[in-house]
């Protein structure tokens, strides 16, 4: 039964000592990126002869979870979003919600356990901008400037979202060069 092999799944990851590799600079907390814990999820599935398959609709996202031996199923789904992201292509927003709704729908499954951050979000507090730029420009991955980069122009207001873009832009171009041949 699917439940059974999934429960079983959620306790050998749980068991694991997985670490979490995000950072967000601007609550100042450590989270789980996809990279951090699809491999060893992925291991534990193929032990178990488990299937999780990832889709995209119109109106929903789902996994959909799947017992290779008796063939039986369990699906879990969450609403589909939009991203609209400053100086993106829609591709790219397109991309950004693909990424966060396959970590989401994975966290659900495994029910990994993440930092809140709505409910840590500091709300009235004053805004430290230059923090958040620098937490923009020190990015250290493509991934890791979209998640700043969103958060940086969800929680900054309008008037900084310029300097937040060309600080995106820069690291982006950064990230992006050749690497020297050595």
């Amino acid at each position: 039964m699917v439940l059974n092999k999934l429960n079983e799944a959620r306790k050998l990851f749980h068991a694991q000592q997985i670490k979490k590799t995000g950072h967000n600079s601007f609550s100042d907390y450590d989270y789980f990126e996809l990279g951090d814990f699809l491999i060893p999820a992925l291991q534990i599935f193929e032990q178990l002869k488990l299937s999780g398959v990832v889709s995209f609709g119109v109106e929903l996202a789902s996994m959909t979870l799947t017992d290779l031996e008796d063939g039986s199923q369990f699906v879990i789904t969450s609403p589909m979003s939009t991203a609209k992201l400053k100086a993106c292509h829609e591709v790219q927003n397109l991309g950004a919600v693909q990424t966060y709704l396959r970590r989401y729908l994975w966290v659900a499954a495994l029910e990994i356990v993440e930092h809140d951050a709505i409910d840590s979000s500091p709300g009235a507090e004053k805004i430290d901008v230059q923090a958040i730029l620098r937490g923009v420009s020190n990015s250290r991955s493509l991934e890791l400037l979209r998640s700043n980069f969103e958060a940086a122009i969800l929680q900054l207001p309008s008037e900084h979202h310029e300097a937040v873009t060309k600080a995106k832009n820069s690291r982006y171009r950064e990230l992006n060069k050749p690497k020297e041949a050595a």
